[in-house]
């Protein structure tokens, strides 16, 4: 059922000084960025580092795993001692939902429905805003 690990997410009270430590500091390259979310990629690997400042977002660390459908996972999970913690939610990329194990262990079971992020996503975007407070 799991394919493959999709990213660690981590928190960061400054998006803007994370993204530039990760980079300065890990060498990772900025792949895209949107909003209060920015994913670090790797050289060996398409997992990413996804860097966020979203207080909405539960602050530990988190490892995303792909699946081909998460509802049906959900679904799947559930039946066999699972305990679905957030029923699935759109993402960008498809649809997510937060098990947790029967040893308490929490697990972000994510699909990619709607297709990957594109490198550069929000990106130009981001550029913009920064040329305009320049």
């Amino acid at each position: 059922m799991l394919r493959k690990i999709d990213c660690i997410m981590l928190r960061a009270e400054s998006l803007d000084a994370a993204v530039a430590y990760y980079q300065t500091v890990f060498g990772l390259s900025l792949l895209w960025r949107n909003g209060l979310q920015a994913g670090l990629g790797m050289p060996e690997t398409d997992a990413e580092i996804v860097l966020h400042a979203d207080p909405d977002v539960p602050p530990e660390a988190s490892v995303h795993y792909v699946v081909d459908d998460a509802p049906s996972a959900a679904t799947q999970l559930a039946a066999r001692g699972c305990t679905i913690l957030v029923e699935p939610f759109e993402i960008a990329i498809g649809k997510c939902v937060v098990v947790a194990d029967p040893f308490g262990n929490r697990l972000y079971i994510l699909d990619r429905t709607k297709g990957s992020l594109a490198k550069g996503y929000g990106l130009a975007a981001e550029e913009g805003m920064e040329e305009k407070h320049d």
